[in-house]
């Protein structure tokens, strides 16, 4: 590989650059050792039925980029700012060696529930995908049910609504799925303007549900505004929306709310930054949703990283980012016109760092 050039990576958004600068590779090195992956999903989640990721071999091993395909190139700039970190930059060291993780469940039927859950290894809390097209209240509650009928009452529940009820929506939603025991909701709306009128019905309604953003942190120009209008209790975190493990934690600690580090439908190459982000955080008080390599159907590393005991490790996380198996890139390589198409979305990208 030919010398890297020195340069600070530019982040979309107001919020301030990284005070660090990032080891940018020239775009001729990052195309030389890309492969471009399409691995099927076990179930369809946020419909999506095969995930495609583009992996990158850098010096301090593997990184994977894979913004969703309907992102604009901005948005996919942070996540290129990401991959860049993980692969050639210097990530914070680690206060814990092991991290809480939660399984997930997809808007599958109730009688799916079991054996979706089947696949975690004695995960406490699990998260629920609620507000699918297509279905209803009663299928949600249902599911939720279920969960708690498999989990047990000591279990943690989290549903993740993906911003699709309006306020009113999911004011009657969450006053019934409530019932069941919830830790919390997941970006129940789409704005943090409905977010805010959100908590305050709940508030109304005797609803004691707190309530975390996702969306409105990752894809917002202003991923702060949650905090300073009180629109949430919590913070959903990733790593490659937000630019890197480091401007996540800078994000986390001018928010000034309890985190939850959760992944972006990532390969084990992307989820071990996860880790790494989660494991950096002064504090954590929430198991993360770092546990989806359950979803996909195969990896590119030869042993997935899964949650052992409900947990993940920064060993394993490590371990993960440098062990892609060439056999499992090249089974799963995707078809032509998707690596032309991938390739040109990532010369453009690089271009705005």
């Amino acid at each position: 590989m030919s010398a890297t050039r020195r340069r600070r990576a530019a982040y979309p958004g107001p919020v301030p650059d990284l005070t660090a600068p990032t080891d940018l590779p020239d775009l001729p090195d990052l195309l030389a050792d890309a492969h471009v992956v399409a691995l099927p999903m076990r179930v369809r989640f946020r419909g999506v039925d095969v995930r495609e990721a583009v992996l990158l071999r850098g010096p301090h091993g593997w990184a994977e980029w894979a913004p969703f395909q309907e992102y604009a190139d901005r948005d996919a700039a942070r996540w290129l700012a990401a991959a860049v970190e993980l692969g050639w930059g210097e990530l914070p060291e680690p206060v814990r060696g092991q991290v809480g993780v939660n399984a997930t469940v997809p808007a599958v039927p109730a009688g799916q529930v079991e054996g979706v859950l089947g696949r975690y290894d004695r995960c406490r809390t699990v998260k629920v995908k609620v507000a699918e097209r297509g279905q209803t209240l009663g299928d949600d509650l249902e599911r939720v049910i279920e969960v708690r009928r498999v989990l047990g009452a000591d279990g943690r529940i989290r549903v993740d609504a993906n911003g699709a009820w309006s306020v009113d929506e999911a004011r009657e939603a969450l006053s019934v799925l409530a019932s069941v025991g919830l830790e919390y909701a997941e970006q129940p709306c789409a704005t943090v303007e409905e977010l805010v009128v959100l908590r305050l019905a709940l508030a109304r309604a005797s609803v004691d549900l707190p309530i975390a953003a996702d969306e409105s942190i990752r894809r917002a120009e202003d991923p702060l505004r949650v905090a300073r209008e009180g629109a949430a209790d919590l913070v959903v975190v990733k790593v490659a929306p937000l630019g890197g493990v480091r401007r996540a934690l800078e994000i986390v600690a001018e928010a000034g709310l309890p985190a939850v580090v959760s992944s972006a439908l990532d390969t084990s190459v992307g989820i071990a930054g996860g880790v790494r982000l989660a494991a950096a955080l002064p504090e954590l008080d929430h198991d993360c949703g770092l546990g989806t390599a359950a979803l996909l159907a195969d990896d590119v590393v030869g042993e997935p990283l899964m949650p052992r005991a409900g947990s993940l490790t920064t060993v394993r996380a490590d371990a993960a980012r440098c062990a892609v198996d060439p056999a499992l890139l090249a089974a799963h390589a995707a078809p032509a016109e998707r690596v032309t198409w991938w390739r040109q979305r990532l010369a453009r990208t690089y271009a705005l760092l």
